[in-house]
């Protein structure tokens, strides 16, 4: 089983093309937020001690996110879930949590990078505001958050490089999953 990082700043698309990877494929889709979510929803200790820090707007230290993604990943195996892979949506968010990611769950195969330009991200997160209402979707914000995806994300990269497709996203959502068709079956095959 491969397991595929999906990066890419905010708007590029991601959700959109692990969707139709998903289908196509038989991937398991696995999102750190989805993730915590979950737990917290459950019950557990751990959820409410989860809560109790998401509420006060604090980080949920990267080694419970580890725990709960190769959690999933393991029972995934274990019930035959899937017999292709992960993809693991939009972590690592910073090279230090992907070296941890390799450590503590497992080493990745491909990580597939949406690359899209800052104008085209900062269009397609202002419409997406115009319909969704989210708080985090004002322009301030979105800036920011571009910014500071940038930053980050090109530490991936560079440390990263034989492993990282980068898939230009600036097209349509036909002709970007053309490209990561390309990638995926060049892993699978």
């Amino acid at each position: 089983m491969k397991t595929i990082w999906v990066i890419g700043g905010p708007g590029c698309g991601k959700g959109t093309q692990c969707d139709r990877m998903i289908e196509k494929y038989g991937f398991l889709h696995l999102s750190s937020g989805d993730l915590l979510r979950a737990e917290v929803a459950s019950g557990s200790e751990r959820g409410a001690s989860l809560q109790d820090l998401m509420s006060k707007g604090l980080f949920v230290p990267t080694d419970i996110v580890l725990e709960l993604i190769k959690e999933k990943m393991d029972k995934a195996r274990k019930e035959g879930v899937t017999k292709t892979g992960f993809l693991i949506d939009g972590y690592p968010r910073e090279k230090d949590q992907g070296i941890l990611f390799e450590e503590k769950v497992c080493p990745v195969d491909l990580i597939l990078f949406f690359d899209v330009a800052n104008d085209t991200l900062k269009k397609r997160l202002l419409g997406r505001a115009a319909v969704s209402q989210r708080a985090d979707d004002n322009e301030e914000t979105i800036e920011k958050r571009i910014k500071i995806f940038n930053e980050k994300n090109s530490e991936i990269i560079e440390h990263y490089k034989d492993k990282v497709v980068r898939i230009n996203a600036e097209g349509t959502v036909d002709e970007i999953f053309v490209e990561v068709t390309k990638a995926l079956d060049t892993l699978l095959a």
